[in-house]
């Protein structure tokens, strides 16, 4: 390992998570194009970057929710700085800041080793889709736009598929600039939502949340309908959700990436036959 002098670790400035998400889409990671507000009010505390004599080589999210359960993303040391330790001391001061709470992350293939010496243990697969759009020849009368529905019973919903509070983030994002999210209400409850935004390439699915495979299937048919047609659609899916990677099949997607989802403490008890895409690799 080299010496570190001239090594520091401190929390990114809201313009400095553009940079983690320029790397996140150099790593072929394929985030949002306006994720970053989002991002950074689900924790304006919850990014370091890692600064050799000035220079930003290395960054880490590690996002507080609630009291009790923390997300670890964007783990990134420029390509021509790693093997100097750099991102094991990142590691270590993100991980302090998580402490005493139950972590989640979605590990890349080649990380999924370390994650499991730090204590992570694997939860289940989470497999990225890619499709086309098309139109949605048929549009649901139960199918609103999110934006008509009051707020706080959107955020009850969401409540149910996410294992801490993250209301500061969702009310960000789901008013997104370029987003468009759409909500199943049927006899005056809500029975599924989803998202879709642009990204670096195409459009991407999350979160889709639905109680039933028929309110998913309707909602993902108007997310792929609302843009142009021949687009790149991406979802990220549980595999552990028979009715999702069936969905994804039946629409002729096809598997392109997939991370591990583990935690580090007590797995969260969530309906995962339910999450049919999810938010984002990077923050849960």
């Amino acid at each position: 390992m080299e010496h570190l002098s001239g090594y520091t670790i401190r929390i990114m400035s809201r313009k400095e998570i553009d940079l983690a998400i320029e790397w996140g889409a150099e790593e072929n990671w394929n985030p949002g194009l306006e994720d970053a507000d989002c991002f950074y009010m689900a924790d304006p505390e919850g990014f370091l970057v890692g600064r050799l004599n000035g220079e930003a080589v290395a960054c880490l999210s590690v996002v507080r929710y609630g009291e009790n359960f923390g997300f670890l993303g964007f783990y990134i040391v420029k390509p021509e700085h790693r093997g100097k330790g750099l991102g094991l001391r990142i590691w270590n001061a993100g991980m302090k800041r998580l402490e005493g709470r139950t972590v989640g992350l979605d590990g890349v293939i080649t990380q999924q080793e370390n994650y499991k010496k730090s204590g992570f243990t694997f939860a289940h697969r989470n497999i990225r889709y890619m499709g086309l759009s098309s139109k949605c020849h048929d549009p649901h009368p139960d199918i609103i736009q999110l934006a008509k529905l009051p707020c706080n019973e959107v955020l009850a919903f969401d409540r149910k598929f996410f294992p801490s509070d993250r209301q500061d983030f969702m009310r960000c994002w789901m008013c997104r600039k370029g987003s468009l999210a759409f909500g199943f209400r049927r006899n005056g409850r809500l029975e599924g939502y989803g998202l879709i935004r642009p990204c670096y390439q195409g459009f991407k699915i999350g979160p889709l949340f639905a109680w039933c495979p028929e309110s998913a299937e309707k909602l993902f048919n108007v997310m792929s309908g609302s843009v142009p047609e021949g687009s790149p659609i991406y979802l990220d899916t549980p595999g552990v959700n028979p009715a999702a990677l069936e969905l994804a099949q039946r629409h002729r997607m096809k598997a392109v990436f997939e991370t591990a989802r583990m935690y580090k403490g007590d797995a969260p008890e969530l309906p995962l036959e339910q999450i049919y895409g999810v938010t984002s690799f990077e923050l849960g």
